[in-house]
């Protein structure tokens, strides 16, 4: 006779099993795909605001940030359909982006000036970033772009728990991975660090014109604007 709490267990099991052989291939190539361009924003992110931390916080600075990233998209993933629903949530997006890039825009200066005293010989008075100020870069630019990945895999997923489960494993990974390299490239060559920098722009100002376009349908603006493809 079959144990009763068996029983109770083995029925998601199959159900998860019986997902997991259902996986479509496309699907899940086409997931992958997302999360290199995707995964890709968040790693420029955790690299420029771990470039400027003195040598041994680096690795902290990114650690954390690929983990504080991965909880993020956990979170969204299990509200992903009531956050399609919020008409305004890509223009708060893309406004904590610009706080974001300001905040790297005056680090890569003050660098810069750094740099040109010392090569005129003149006396550089260096001041580390703190790795609480590193961290705090780090959270708020993931909250915005893990939920723009979230929402980007959910759509492909469409339900299959199983596959957004890879999905989001294969973004962890991937920001992990790439995260800690683009933090010594960052830090070793400067013109990478501009290119992250109107990378990270270029998205905020993606979010805000969709942001645009949400606010012109549900508030029937009326505004003559172009539609963006997702």
């Amino acid at each position: 006779m079959a144990c009763p709490k068996l029983e109770g267990f083995l029925v998601p099991v199959s159900d998860i099993m019986s997902q997991l052989a259902s996986v479509d291939l496309a699907g899940l190539l086409q997931i992958i795909w997302l999360n290199a361009i995707l995964s890709g924003d968040n790693a420029v992110v955790i690299g420029l605001a771990a470039a400027g931390l003195p040598e041994h916080q680096r690795n902290k600075a990114v650690l954390f940030g690929v983990i504080a990233a991965a909880v993020l998209r956990i979170i969204f993933s299990i509200f992903a359909a009531k956050l399609l629903e919020i008409w305004w949530i890509d223009i708060v997006g893309g406004l904590l982006l610009i706080y974001i890039a300001w905040g790297f825009f005056k680090e890569l200066s003050h660098k810069q000036e750094e740099d040109d005293a010392a090569a005129d010989g003149k006396a550089v008075k260096h001041q580390d970033k703190t790795l609480m100020a590193a961290l705090w870069q780090i959270v708020v630019a993931d909250v915005s772009m893990s939920l723009d990945n979230v929402l980007a895999i959910a759509s492909v997923a469409k339900g299959n728990f199983p596959l957004l489960i890879v999905g989001l494993t294969v973004s962890i990974i991937m920001m992990g991975l790439l995260g800690g390299l683009l933090a010594r490239l960052l830090d070793r060559f400067k013109i990478i660090a501009w290119i992250g920098l109107a990378l990270i722009v270029y998205i905020a100002l993606k979010l805000l014109y969709e942001g645009l376009l949400a606010a012109n349908a549900v508030l029937a603006l009326g505004l003559p604007l172009p539609g963006v493809s997702h």
